[in-house]
């Protein structure tokens, strides 16, 4: 039973691990976001179809209901990726992954809303939290400078996020993750598509090997392992544990790129982390 359970503990890093190398490959690759997301898609939904087949997944969606709300979340995955991916470019590994993870404690204040819920003191308190360790990762609220247009990317992304994560939190039951996540690559291929005759389009050799460990490392056999560790995990273990994504990205970056966080960044950080682990504590002892 230890040696199950460390396995299982060790399949759940490498997941969050994996998932945590998008901050670096979203730096690295050259082209324009919503050109990459549409190969990062692609790419991932042959593989996740091949995995898919292997274990024999059903892909049946069982009512019209469930269809829409897969495409929508589809959708709102897309809109996450796209934007997360402009706040990588704009400002750095650092401040794009710290501002996307302000997601949680967004998904807190935002599920009243959605499942008539009253909504606790403690997830405004989180927020303000949140608002201040946003600060200090915003070098000054100018339109002007790109840092501060990084941070903002980052927000709106981890609010499409925070939707999407709404919209399928009573569907996990349901379906395989797998196939949830094969469905919304399909999706997010399909509206992209159109991307080709707004963009120019010049892969370089370093861009399509960047690109494939995208598809491969980081979404389907990362993000599949992490789903996947639900059935071994609660979802606030879960959750607590990927808090450590953008302390990866940001070894990730120190090493790769040489991106080190001023020491604002790192107090921001902080504190919006410090939010994150808060609310998945909450959650477990609910």
């Amino acid at each position: 039973m230890k040696n199950q359970h460390l396995k299982n503990l060790i399949e759940l890093n490498i997941g969050i691990l994996f998932i945590s190398t998008s901050g670096i490959l979203g730096r690295y690759i050259s082209m324009p976001p919503p050109i990459t997301i549409w190969f990062r898609c692609f790419l991932a939904a042959i593989f996740l179809g091949l995995f898919i087949w292997y274990k024999k997944i059903d892909l049946r969606i069982i009512n019209k209901k469930d269809f829409k709300t897969i495409i929508i979340s589809g959708l709102l995955f897309g809109v996450h990726w796209v934007t997360y991916f402009y706040a990588l470019q704009l400002s750095n590994v650092a401040i794009g992954m710290l501002s996307l993870f302000t997601f949680p404690v967004i998904t807190a204040l935002l599920e009243p809303l959605f499942f008539k819920t009253k909504l606790n003191i403690k997830h405004v308190f989180l927020g303000g939290i949140v608002l201040v360790g946003i600060y200090f990762l915003t070098p000054e609220f100018n339109l002007q400078n790109n840092y501060t247009l990084g941070v903002i990317f980052g927000l709106i992304s981890s609010v499409f996020y925070a939707l999407r994560n709404i919209l399928l939190k009573q569907k996990i039951a349901t379906y395989h993750g797998s196939m949830l996540m094969f469905y919304q690559m399909i999706t997010i291929t399909l509206v992209l598509w159109p991307a080709f005759f707004i963009f120019d389009v010049t892969p370089s050799n370093h861009d399509w090997s960047a690109l494939l460990t995208l598809a491969i490392l980081t979404t389907a056999i990362g993000h599949t392992l992490f789903v996947m560790s639900f059935k071994n995990f609660s979802v606030s273990t879960a959750s607590i544990m990927s808090s450590t994504q953008p302390i990866y990205g940001i070894i990730f970056g120190i090493i790769f790129l040489s991106e080190i966080p001023a020491s604002k960044t790192i107090i921001g950080g902080f504190l919006i982390l410090l939010t994150v682990v808060i609310e998945s504590v909450q959650i477990k002892k609910r």
